[in-house]
């Protein structure tokens, strides 16, 4: 069986996102996948953060004969292991994680106490 390493797509219409998989060559573009060994997002809007890729699993791929598609080549050589691009890719994840976070608008200060329902005292004095 000839396995080729290449992208399976997802997401909507006008929304794709894709699988880097092992898949066996005769196999339809989102057919039956033999692993699944990343990921890569063109809708992100840091180029280095679109990809993140399994790369001893993609090197074992590649041991055993293997052949990745022309762009799956290209995400190898700059986002695998020993890649190009890998502190870009550490740095763009590390913002993207700092855009991510909820700000700590409440830190250290006491929520309110909520009124009960239906009513328009509080739970401490229904409970006197």
């Amino acid at each position: 069986m000839a396995v080729r390493i290449r992208m399976k797509r997802l997401g909507r219409l006008h929304r794709p996102f894709f699988r880097v998989c092992a898949m066996d060559a005769r196999a339809p573009r989102d057919g039956r996948v033999l692993e699944e060994l990343g990921i890569y997002d063109p809708m992100v809007p840091d180029t280095d953060a679109r990809a993140l890729l399994n790369g001893e699993r993609i090197r074992y791929w590649l041991s055993v004969g293997a052949q990745p598609s022309e762009k799956v080549r290209v995400l190898i050589k700059k986002y695998g292991l020993g890649g190009t691009h890998l502190e870009q890719q550490k740095a763009a994840l590390d913002r993207l994680a700092q855009k991510r976070r909820p700000p700590a608008r409440y830190k250290g200060a006491a929520t309110p106490a909520a009124p009960a329902a239906g009513s328009g005292q509080t739970v401490e004095a229904q409970a006197q």
